[in-house]
């Protein structure tokens, strides 16, 4: 059997039988098997939009060449005496917590909130005019704050190629498509998220793993320079190791390990909007036209550089999707994004947020708690003007003429309504001229941007501290705790926070 690789060019409304038929008239061969090693969609020419795939094909037909080897992604599992207490189920914990039960430790998982149906129930219920969820909402809850999202898997982190391949195997055991290991952009869909992340915890617990929901961490217990325990409303818990994946928007959980002598110190984060377009605008912009059969919703991503440097970009677009309220807290106002798998809502929405350093605005050195006070007071701030969880809202049109009181849209995907705001009078002011010259340039860029619609404060691309840790084993402040994912301030997004988790796990398994 003889193995070789080759790249095809598909037109983009082309399916499975002219995929094989082509791989067939460009190899010669009528007894072979391919498989899909690459796939992204050529859009470079509006007229002519095309897949390309790099497939791999076996065949006795073929003289020589050996498929690559599937990497051995198992740990090696023995009797192991450390117990091990992981906080949070967003995908840092959850993937660390699954290698450790793999290698054979004692595993329980600590979670605020509740199961993700539990979760679900009451995000739906408080966008139907319901209460806020102080532990179950877009934030918090099983699966963290990606369990609502687009769930794209791409990752811009460089020597995580174990760990994903990793992460990878074990969503499509959940049931992710297969796609997720060939796709350039792949994605889950906020749908499929939901319920591969009751599959993952379930294959947990088949494997000895303890949930506790509703359990939140709030102290650690020191004895001898070392965390002893966790303290809970249910009590204290012991064990010998502690990995806290509490994602970025904790800021009662980071302001309590400081106090008992984490170390932190405040990080360069950013701070935006969210940008709403019809998604077929977006469609004609992208491809000349406004649907192509068998292709989902076209996406886009702008960067741009302010005359003063500032960097202003697009991110966690998210195609035929919905803006949602991702408040973690009472009183604070954040949006945030989210599509299903089949991208096929009526709008699409994507973060524009501009680079921001607290100690650069701020004209001094600040810490990590005056960080995180700065960026509540900010969140607070939109829900203060607003008077409620409607979102702050004007036209990109008025934003970049400087104009207030725009007419805002009959129709949105953000759930609770729109109140008409000068969003320049809520922003900080230093960020208001970056964003001002990014979505002019935006517009340049892309026929029709500027039609669209800037909505709330987006204000969570990345946590706006970081913890002090070893490099080797992700301790911080005390030998046995290590923090990951996002919390951490060392990664952002689904891949690279369960990357995060892996790699501290294998650490903590060698």
């Amino acid at each position: 059997m003889g193995y070789a690789e080759h790249d095809i060019r598909l037109p983009a409304a082309s399916g499975d039988a002219e995929l094989r038929a082509l791989v067939a008239k460009k190899t010669g061969l009528r007894d072979f098997a391919f498989t899909i090693l690459k796939k992204s969609l050529d859009a470079r020419r509006k007229g002519d939009i095309a897949w390309l795939f790099r497939v791999g094909v076996s065949s006795p037909e073929l003289p020589s060449g050996e498929a690559p080897a599937t990497p051995d992604l198992e740990p090696e599992r023995r009797a192991r005496e450390e117990r091990v207490i992981v906080v949070g189920t967003g995908p840092a914990g959850i993937f660390a917590a699954d290698y450790l039960a793999r290698a054979g430790f004692a595993v329980t998982v600590l979670e605020r909130g509740g199961r993700v149906e539990d979760r679900a129930e009451a995000i739906a219920a408080f966008e139907a005019g319901g209460t806020f969820g102080a532990s179950d909402n877009y934030a918090f809850g099983e699966g963290g704050a990606g369990t609502f999202s687009d769930g794209k898997l791409s990752s811009r982190s460089k020597g995580i190629g174990f760990e994903r391949e990793y992460v990878f195997r074990r969503f499509i055991e959940a049931g992710a498509p297969d796609e997720i290991r060939y796709m350039t952009h792949p994605h889950l869909g906020s749908d499929r998220l939901f319920r591969m992340t009751g599959t993952l915890r379930r294959s947990l617990e088949e494997r000895d793993v303890a949930f506790r929901f509703g359990e939140p961490m709030t102290d650690l217990v020191v004895r001898g320079g070392r965390v002893a325990a966790l303290r809970t409303p249910a009590g204290e818990l012991e064990a010998e190791r502690f990995i806290l994946a509490t994602g970025h928007s904790a800021f009662e959980t980071f302001r309590m390990l400081i106090a008992r002598g984490v170390p932190f110190r405040p990080k360069n984060f950013a701070v935006g909007f969210r940008a709403e377009h019809a998604q077929e605008a977006i469609n004609r912009a992208q491809w000349g036209v406004p649907r192509i059969p068998g292709v989902k919703a076209a996406e886009y991503r702008l960067a741009a550089q302010a005359g003063d440097g500032t960097g202003v970009y697009s991110f966690c677009m998210c195609p035929g999707g919905t803006v949602v309220p991702a408040s973690a807290y009472e009183g604070c106002s954040v949006v945030n994004g989210k599509s299903d798998y089949a991208r096929a809502g009526r709008f699409a929405n994507a973060a524009v947020v501009a680079g921001l350093s607290l100690p650069a605005l701020l004209g001094r050195e600040i810490g990590a708690p005056e960080a995180l006070d700065w960026l509540e007071a900010l969140e607070r701030s939109y829900f203060a003007f607003a008077g409620g969880w409607v979102a702050p809202a004007m036209t990109i049109r008025d934003f970049l003429a400087g104009r207030s009181g725009s007419r805002l849209p009959d129709a949105t995907s953000y759930p609770l309504g729109l109140v008409p705001a000068d969003l320049a009078e809520l922003l900080p002011g230093a960020l208001v001229a970056p964003l001002r010259e990014g979505l002019a340039e935006f517009s340049r860029k892309l026929r029709g941007y500027d039609e669209g619609l800037i909505l709330g404060l987006e204000s969570k691309t990345s946590a706006s501290v970081q913890a002090l840790r070893d490099p080797e084993t992700f301790a911080a402040g005390f030998p046995n705790l290590h923090l990951v994912g996002e919390g951490s301030g060392w990664s952002g997004g689904i891949v690279s926070s369960a990357a995060d988790g892996l790699k501290a796990a294998r650490a903590i398994a060698l």
